[in-house]
């Protein structure tokens, strides 16, 4: 529910992200290189890749996990379980360790990155979203229009409010760094806005309507959610919540 009114609150917004043309920011739409299988019971909340290698957080209560990814079957391969109390949200890795958010439970569980074995449970002072890194520090949404620049023990360093044409952009949900840039998915929309991380200031507007096709959803098929970059190969992927597809895809500049 308390989402929900988020999302009624940030709907003028998103038709104005949708319709507006600024010189400032680059408008994209997106074509798919290649399209892989998914699970639809992966809630998808966080999608991040180290050293070639995917993982995933998925959210619901009872359902909450964190997998290691076959990307060519969509099968996990190692898998962590939560308890039906916790709702798992963005997870990302950095110095060696993995850090995994949780909702209303504002708590985070930090895990070694290598063996996904526990190390320790911290209080979270909001609302866990989306999270990520710029290999430096960690950088995570809480459904607001600001985004939070962390050390490794939750501690904020520096925060800074994003919006478009002086106007604040909420719901930001899943994070992904990109090109010294973040990625951030809108909730409940079909956009991806990127944000220089400098001044919050929206360069970036993403549309990736149709991206999944009308004869592909199903009842439980959620929103998009879900943004990863192998920096190894540079390749960009997308996905959503219980979707039955992840898509390698690439960006087309609108002229």
């Amino acid at each position: 529910m308390m989402r929900f009114c988020r999302i009624i609150s940030n709907l003028l917004l998103t038709f104005v992200i949708a319709s507006c043309a600024d010189a400032k920011v680059r408008h994209y739409v997106i074509e798919t290189v290649a399209e892989y299988p998914h699970d639809t019971e992966s809630y998808t909340q966080g999608l991040f890749f180290v050293d070639g290698q995917m993982y995933e957080s998925t959210g619901l209560h009872g359902k909450s996990s964190f997998r290691k990814i076959d990307i060519e079957t969509g099968k996990a391969i190692e898998k962590l379980d939560f308890d039906k109390k916790y709702f798992v949200e963005g997870s990302s890795v950095l110095g060696g360790e993995l850090f995994i958010l949780t909702w209303e439970s504002r708590v985070a569980f930090i895990y070694d990155a290598a063996t996904m074995e526990y190390k320790s449970t911290w209080k979270y002072p909001r609302e866990g979203w989306g999270l990520t890194t710029d290999g430096k520090q960690l950088i995570a949404s809480d459904g607001s229009a600001t985004l939070y620049f962390m050390d490794s023990r939750f501690n904020v360093q520096r925060k800074v409010q994003v919006t478009f044409e002086g106007r604040p952009v909420g719901l930001l949900n899943e994070l992904e760094w990109i090109d010294g840039k973040i990625w951030a998915n809108v909730y409940t929309s079909n956009e991806i806005v990127i944000i220089d991380p400098k001044d919050g200031k929206v360069s970036g507007i993403i549309d990736c309507r149709g991206l999944l096709p009308r004869a592909l959803r199903r009842p439980s098929t959620d929103v998009l959610n879900g943004i990863a970059i192998d920096d190894a190969t540079g390749k960009i992927y997308l996905t959503g919540k219980n979707w039955p597809r992840l898509y390698e895809i690439r960006l087309v500049e609108k002229k």
